[in-house]
């Protein structure tokens, strides 16, 4: 994961059906920068830049197909996400979820060293240009709550779902 000025002429994007909407999935040379969701809470400028390349997304496409069809527990893409060196930590910090677990904002506070940092962690979780892919749908309130998430708490429930997670399971 990486910390950079975004070079937003190699960018490229595609969009994909999901069961939870369509996704644009943004890419640069480097790797995968975003994914974003329909109704995206953290729309960014780089989100409507760039020039369609299905062929250079395909892998993506491919992986997050296996992940919706429950083929694929992680993903294996070149990322390259923008973000503080704290929101990089993070964001790092999430991929070590594992597939059909939760935890708390507390405990990815107590996992990144920093158990004092909640608040912060929350915000850098909210942040995450990576959805799905670097899973902060998997943190949830201390309490067991579904609490935000850029792509919407139904959306967030529909994830947990998808993995098996039977607290969340859809009615």
């Amino acid at each position: 994961m990486n910390h950079a000025t975004p070079n937003l002429a190699t960018l490229c994007f595609d969009v994909m059906p999901t069961p939870v909407g369509h996704l644009r999935l943004i890419a640069d040379d480097i790797g995968l920068r975003r994914i974003c969701f329909e109704h995206d809470r953290h729309p960014r400028t780089e989100d409507g830049a760039g020039r369609q390349d299905a062929a250079r997304l395909a892998a993506a496409r491919t992986q997050l197909q296996q992940f919706f069809d429950g083929a694929r527990r992680e993903f294996d893409l070149p990322l390259h996400p923008l973000g503080t060196p704290f929101q990089l930590q993070v964001w790092n910090a999430l991929r070590g979820i594992a597939y059909g677990t939760t935890i708390s904002y507390a405990e990815l506070a107590a996992r990144i060293g920093n158990p004092a940092a909640r608040r912060a962690v929350g915000a850098a979780n909210g942040r995450n240009p990576l959805p799905i892919v670097v899973p902060c749908h998997r943190v949830i309130g201390r309490d067991g709550s579904l609490v935000g998430f850029g792509g919407g708490l139904e959306v967030k429930r529909t994830l947990l779902a998808l993995e098996g997670n039977a607290a969340f399971a859809l009615h």
